[in-house]
């Protein structure tokens, strides 16, 4: 899975701490702490038909990803709401974008890794693209990695940061390996997320996830929970080990980026019929009835 450059997002417009720029002129100084160390917290939002789905659960975790952090000054959600708008009334956007919101702790005054280098901050970043979902319907393929997943008692994976190296090892793998992700395993050896995603596996109709333990409280994760007790799907968070991914029924990834997927190969394995499942598929078009139907108005 590669993504391709869409032509509508040639001169974007992108919002660099409340200043619009062209995606050829936004720059972002090389004192900054995104610059220096990775020192910032994201968000992938999209939008639907005018609104940003589930945009307060977005906005929770970045706040509390900075609080973690110790970044001195936090945007309200107020601030930061007002701003999405700005930019993707600027870029004249109303459906099928895909948003990524950055905070950084802000800019430096000499390099280092110190936080009480910092005398500007915080800085924001909005990147908003004309983005459908990434993976195909046709389902993806994983293998799982030799990189682990970071415990919490290294870099707790509940803070959304932008120190991504970790899934990026694991998405080098996946490609050398000519697949689409790669499963990322936690050091006791269970399941945690894909280098991209969250995952579910489904046995005789009941779902299941991996705890967060070892990887992020994922918004669209959260959702699929959501959906699934609505309409008496059994669901349960817990330990999954690769036999019970080898073995399930079903196999289906979320995220943001590119909503629900069914995951039809791991380790050359097909899961289940190599194509999407009966829970996948029903799942699926509940969530994208919810997007429809849900969500804070960018008017």
């Amino acid at each position: 899975m590669l993504q391709r450059f869409d032509e509508r997002n040639r001169d974007l417009l992108v919002n660099i701490s409340g200043v619009l720029l062209h995606r050829d002129q936004a720059g972002v100084s090389p004192f900054d702490s995104a610059v220096q160390g990775g020192d910032a917290v994201w968000e992938g939002l999209r939008v639907y038909d005018g609104r940003i789905f589930r945009l307060t659960e977005h906005l929770d975790r970045l706040r509390a990803s900075a609080m973690a952090m110790a970044f001195s000054d936090i945007p309200s959600h107020e601030e930061l709401i007002a701003e999405l708008r700005r930019t993707l009334h600027a870029n004249d956007m109303t459906d099928g974008v895909h948003v990524r919101l950055t905070l950084t702790r802000g800019v430096k005054y000499t390099s280092g890794m110190d936080p009480r280098l910092n005398t500007a901050g915080p800085t924001l970043i909005i990147v908003a693209e004309h983005k459908a979902p990434v993976y195909g319907r046709s389902g993806v393929r994983l293998i799982t990695s030799g990189i682990h997943r970071i415990p919490p008692d290294c870099v707790d994976q509940n803070i959304h940061s932008c120190n991504l190296i970790n899934s990026i090892l694991a998405k080098i793998q996946a490609n050398v390996a000519d697949v689409d992700d790669a499963l990322l395993l936690d050091r006791r050896g269970f399941v945690a997320e894909t280098n991209a995603t969250h995952v579910f596996v489904v046995h005789g109709g009941r779902l299941s996830t991996p705890l967060t333990t070892s990887c992020p409280e994922g918004i669209t994760r959260a959702a699929v929970l959501e959906i699934a007790a609505e309409h008496d799907i059994a669901a349960a968070e817990r330990d999954l080990s690769l036999t019970d991914v080898y073995r399930a029924d079903e196999m289906f990834c979320t995220g943001t980026m590119g909503e629900l997927v069914p995951v039809v190969e791991v380790d050359g394995r097909t899961i289940g019929h190599g194509s999407e499942g009966a829970v996948t598929a029903r799942l699926r078009t509940l969530f994208a009835a919810l997007t429809r139907t849900s969500g804070t108005p960018i008017t």
